[in-house]
């Protein structure tokens, strides 16, 4: 049975849907069933996929709304090795129409539910906010994996999340867990990083992975290619870190299951 990571962080900017493509891809390059669900309706995670979110028939729009089956709307990506169901603008309107819906934060976990076995691992990216899209998220996921970019203002934001997921696990789905929290565009040069990131550890202890993401040039450069990193430049650094997380969260999720 599928493992649904949910990636989210209520702030911009800190690599979100960057990881979720490149996890999806490192997991996909590891021999995994991977699924990655767009939710943003700024369908960043397809364009990076190389989808053209311009030219799409059916989207997690459709889902949420009903209009069609999960596995109508999902796409593949031969190169890239995984399905995606992808996103664009018309999910501003899917999350309107979801405010009067029945069931409307169980949407995506009811259309989920249909095809999880099919796949290892199913990674959801969301919107840079607290909204229906991002709750639908939270409701369908095991766990949320929480990307941070190692700076000051980043810890704020992460307390912010925090409360946010023991919200949801209190009302919305106890089984809810806290995946891992990763260091992104990280410069080990620079003190304020290296300081927010021990006391990330501190903190969080084993909650925060190992994988640390780098600044790298090559994984900015990849989106506007519509590739995920590995494909782009697989020697480059970024690819080997994602490879990394990619390794990290299979381990974690072959010791959960033990």
């Amino acid at each position: 049975m599928g493992h649904i990571i949910t990636v989210a962080n209520q702030k911009g900017g800190v690599g979100k849907t960057t990881t979720a493509v490149n996890l999806a891809a490192s997991l996909a390059t590891l021999k995994k069933r991977v699924l990655m669900v767009d939710l943003d309706p700024q369908g960043n995670a397809s364009m990076g996929c190389g989808v053209d979110k311009h030219q799409l028939e059916r989207s997690s729009c459709d889902v949420l709304l009903g209009d069609v089956q999960l596995h109508e709307a999902v796409m593949k990506t031969p190169e890239a090795g995984f399905d995606v169901l992808p996103a664009n603008a018309d999910l501003t309107a899917a999350e309107v129409g979801l405010m009067n819906a029945t069931l409307r934060e169980k949407r995506l976990s009811l259309a989920l539910a249909t095809t999880k076995d099919k796949y290892d691992f199913i990674i959801i990216d969301c919107p840079p906010s607290l909204n229906m899209l991002t709750l639908n998220a939270l409701v369908a996921a095991d766990a949320v994996l929480i990307p941070i970019q190692t700076e000051y203002y980043a810890l704020e934001g992460l307390s912010a999340l925090m409360g946010t997921v023991k919200q949801v696990q209190s009302h919305l789905n106890g089984d809810l867990e806290i995946e891992g929290i990763l260091r992104t565009m990280h410069d080990p040069r620079n003190n304020l990083a290296v300081d927010v990131s021990t006391q990330l550890i501190t903190h969080f202890k084993d909650k925060v992975f190992n994988t640390i993401i780098p600044r790298n040039v090559r994984v900015a450069e990849a989106p506007s290619h519509g590739k995920p990193v590995l494909l782009y430049d697989r020697s480059s650094r970024g690819a080997t870190a994602y490879l990394a997380l990619a390794s990290e969260v299979v381990r974690r999720n072959r010791k959960r299951a033990s």
